[in-house]
């Protein structure tokens, strides 16, 4: 079998990450790359040393159009989600591989969800994380039994939510066998990162209920707890699995540590783009190559969390729990900014500067 011929839209950090990587893997051929910004792109070509017979431009649609790749992998804002999942499917490409999140709003998501099922297009979204051996250890862990009936999911994070926090729901329910939510409730607070490329409350704080009984409890932002043990700010995540008869929990930037009946244990770990990308990249070969082989990061996951998410702001919008699946409504987003105060939002220390400096 020929390499599968990607081409990759957005080329700031995270798609020179992935331009990287699929040059790299000799499953895949990079034919193109593209940016708005001419001199970004320029930038990306310069760095990764991208030959001339990659195709270059500033025009997505019309690069995927003529270059017709069996991947389309694009990595731009949140905004424009629906329309790049549209050029894959015009395109005819076999997958297509984005960031996450999936979209800004339900209503994007259920866009996307529609187009991808329609069309048998498979999708990756980027929650690339699970990769590094920490988050593997904890899942090992999980899984094991030795941490008796799980009972609890729950994770943290510092950074703003549309960053952050399908990251955390989708480690949560990875590490929880994906099961489905029945209901979220949410709170939160703050203003100050509405208005940013990744809007978001400054904090948002929920709770979940999933069909297997097990209790998930998730924040991110402002009023996030500090992880001292991590000295990378963007790294204070903390993801963890609780049971009957202990807890394991990863840190992004700090390892994993562990109390079961088997004692203390620890480890080291964190996340790293060079160790983490080329598995994540090479599943999406594998499950070109065999439709069995579904990838991790496949985007019915990503959908489930994503939903989780659009919940959370809904009640914390509405008020009261949030029955699932959640359907087609207001803009989540547009909606919590009419009901949030004016009020600062009050931080813990560690994330201060962030959101009051």
């Amino acid at each position: 079998m020929g390499k599968y011929r990607v081409v990759v839209a957005g080329m700031g950090k995270r798609g020179k990450h992935h331009a990287a990587t699929f040059m790299a893997d000799e499953a895949f051929e990079l034919v193109g790359v593209c940016d708005v910004n001419q001199e970004m792109l320029d930038s990306a070509v310069q760095s990764l040393e991208i030959g001339a017979a990659v195709a270059k431009g500033n025009d997505a649609a019309a690069m995927a159009m003529e270059l017709k790749p069996d991947l389309f992998c694009f990595c731009t804002m949140p905004s424009i989600r629906k329309e790049l999942v549209k050029v894959a499917v015009d395109c005819g490409a076999k997958m297509v591989a984005f960031e996450k999140p999936i979209g800004e709003s339900m209503n994007d998501a259920i866009e996307v969800k529609k187009l991808v099922d329609s069309s048998g297009i498979k999708a990756v979204v980027s929650h690339q994380h699970r990769y590094g051996v920490h988050y593997q250890k904890v899942k090992e862990i999980a899984d094991s039994g030795v941490l008796g009936r799980v009972n609890t999911v729950y994770a943290t994070a510092t950074g703003w939510m549309t960053h952050m926090m399908t990251h955390m729901l989708d480690y949560m329910g990875w590490y929880n066998g994906y099961a489905d939510a029945e209901w979220v409730m949410g709170q939160a607070a703050g203003k100050g990162k509405m208005d940013d490329n990744h809007p978001s409350p400054d904090y948002v704080a929920g709770i979940v209920q999933y069909a297997n009984g097990v209790r998930g409890y998730v924040e991110c932002g402002a009023g996030a707890p500090d992880q001292p043990e991590v000295a990378k700010w963007w790294g204070k995540n903390c993801i963890g699995v609780k049971g009957t008869e202990g807890f394991a929990e990863v840190l992004t930037n700090g390892g994993w540590r562990a109390v079961t009946k088997d004692g203390v244990q620890s480890g080291e770990g964190a996340m790293n783009y060079e160790l983490d990308m080329p598995p994540y990249v090479r599943e999406m070969a594998e499950w070109l190559d065999d439709d069995s082989k579904v990838h991790q990061c496949c985007f019915d996951n990503a959908y489930k969390g994503f939903e989780v998410m659009m919940g959370i702001l809904r009640s914390a919008a509405n008020g009261g729990q949030v029955a699932m699946p959640v359907g087609e409504g207001p803009d989540e987003l547009e909606a919590l900014r009419a009901k949030l105060s004016d009020a600062p939002v009050i931080a813990n220390p560690v994330n201060k500067d962030e959101y009051l400096g």
